[in-house]
């Protein structure tokens, strides 16, 4: 039976929503120690709580939509010829609407908290620069965010050919973007998901939203390339 693309569409705004929720609402409730609260989760547990995120979302939705959850996976798997332009167009399009209520929803609730202020990158803002993680320079996050975005693509690609383990596919997506963020949380607090930057920003404004350009633009290249790589390699073992 197949499945109505509306359908897939509300799944991957569900998905995209819980990646965000549940990813920034970590960084932002339970991520660092404050006066107002206990000791919090640390970068560790930011890393998984996106990682089992996405885990979760993969068993949940990937029979509807393939959990994409992720404009750089869906533009990836347009490259390779995985989803039409037209349903893909559908999903990018979920997928922003999923991220903005979801960091809409964290703003709200963050609203009630009496210690806690927007501030300049506001509800888990992607960034770089000074005042940003470590200050990484734009180059650095730029080459961060377009080279493991390639890896994570080539891990979703691997994962679900017929050379991979599909029943397991959705556990090694997860750890991968687990290990991700244990790498770049403190470069540009991790993206590799136009989507996921683009919700926090549209709230926080200022800096986050002058800086999207690169959470949008690095994750699409690395996930293209990871695509014409993974074709060539797919054509070779054929």
């Amino acid at each position: 039976m197949e499945i109505k693309s509306s359908t897939k569409y509300f799944a991957e705004l569900v998905g995209t929503f819980s990646l965000v929720l549940f990813g920034c609402g970590t960084a932002v409730v339970a991520g660092v120690t404050t006066g107002s609260g206990p000791d919090g989760v640390g970068l560790l547990g930011i890393a998984i709580a996106f990682g089992f995120t996405v885990v979760a979302m993969c068993y949940a939705i990937g029979g509807i939509s393939g959990c994409h959850v992720n404009p750089a996976i869906t533009i990836a798997m347009l490259t390779a010829g995985k989803i039409k332009a037209n349903e893909a167009l559908g999903y990018i399009i979920a997928q922003f609407i999923g991220a903005t209520l979801a960091a809409g929803v964290l703003y709200l609730i963050q609203g009630g908290d009496p210690h806690w202020a927007l501030g300049e990158w506001g509800l888990g803002s992607n960034g770089w620069g000074e005042g940003y993680g470590a200050g990484y320079n734009t180059a650095s996050a730029f080459i961060a965010e377009a080279v493991f975005t390639f890896l994570f693509l080539f891990v979703i690609f691997a994962s679900l050919s017929k050379w991979g383990n599909s029943t397991m596919a959705g556990l090694a997506i997860g750890v991968t973007l687990m290990l991700i963020h244990l790498v770049c949380i403190r470069i540009t607090g991790t993206s590799v998901n136009p989507a996921r930057s683009f919700g926090p920003a549209v709230f926080a404004g200022g800096k986050a939203l002058g800086q999207l350009w690169l959470f949008i633009v690095a994750p699409i290249v690395g996930g293209v390339l990871a695509a014409i790589v993974w074709k060539m390699v797919d054509k070779q073992r054929a």
